[in-house]
């Protein structure tokens, strides 16, 4: 049985441009799926599998990601004085232990691969998980929980994976297998964005990683990759050419892109459908406004 995954990475120092103008104040894990940010999904998902160490990987401008999972004296004492205990429930929900929570500052944007490099004094010699806050993944048992009960089993290096169209693999690492166990797969080989007709596969990874420690040392050798950055699945793919075991994991679930605006929509509808407290409302709205627009044409 494999040591137990303690600790996660969350690289969160981009710029956010495709949602600008809103992120020029605002960090893009601050924007809100229907009431609560990205970022706190990820640190919910975080949670359910075990997580108990909390490493955020930023930079400038990311102020108020910091002050989001601080304490609010103010607003929790005028919850309490109003009689809102619900909301005051919430807001709890979202406050960290103190010592639970650390942020490290990435000063160049050099890639996935960097920022989590930048984390490697804090992760130390332990397995540690990475989840990427823009891949929301919608699951009756969280994502991470699945991928964490399953390396306590296999140890090693796991990615989460999905099976996406042939037409758009070039916008994924896509993984090259060797043995498929269902679930589990064995890697043999990760492509970075290849044409449809060059990829070894159709199954992608995406934004969740549990890793070794060697994944650390990796990155300290690859070379810049693709763009001119470091990237994360160069120092994975080191893992596999030294016969080190890397695993795909075909997750139960929806993931939701909610890096592109089109995503970020989708998983709005999506999110708001599944809360009873909204879905009524919602769902006659879709509904007339399908009827609209079909009598329009």
């Amino acid at each position: 049985m494999s040591q137990r995954v303690t600790k996660a990475v969350f690289p969160v120092a981009g710029l956010g441009t495709r949602f600008l103008p809103a992120t020029k104040a605002l960090p893009k894990e601050i924007m809100t799926l229907v009431d609560r940010p990205l970022i706190q999904y990820a640190i919910d998902e975080a949670r359910a599998a075990g997580i108990s160490e909390f490493i955020f990987v930023t930079s400038r401008g990311k102020s108020a990601l910091e002050d989001y999972f601080d304490c609010a004296p103010e607003l929790e004492t005028a919850l309490k004085e109003k009689g809102k205990d619900d909301l005051y429930e919430v807001l709890q929900s979202t406050n960290m232990e103190s010592g639970q929570i650390a942020y490290i500052r990435q000063h160049q944007a050099l890639g996935l691969g960097h920022a989590v490099w930048c984390a490697r004094r804090l992760v130390g010699d332990e397995p540690f998980a990475v989840i990427l806050p823009d891949d929301v993944i919608a699951a009756d048992k969280p994502c991470l929980q699945q991928m964490v009960e399953a390396h306590e089993e296999t140890g090693g290096c796991m990615v989460a994976a999905m099976e996406v169209p042939r037409e758009k693999t070039s916008s994924y690492g896509i993984l090259d297998c060797k043995d498929d166990m269902g679930s589990l797969v064995s890697v043999k080989g990760m492509v970075e964005k290849p044409k449809a007709e060059d990829a070894p596969s159709n199954l992608a990874v995406i934004g969740r990683y549990i890793l070794t420690p060697q994944i650390m040392k990796n990155l300290n050798e690859v070379d810049r990759g693709a763009g001119g950055e470091i990237q994360l699945t160069d120092a994975i793919a080191m893992e596999i050419n030294s016969a080190r075991d890397v695993y795909g994991y075909r997750f139960q679930g929806e993931r939701f892109d909610c890096g592109s605006k089109a995503g970020f929509l989708q998983a709005t509808v999506a999110f708001g459908l599944a809360r009873p407290d909204l879905r009524d409302e919602l769902s006659q709205y879709l509904d007339e406004l399908s009827s609209t627009r079909a009598a329009a044409q």
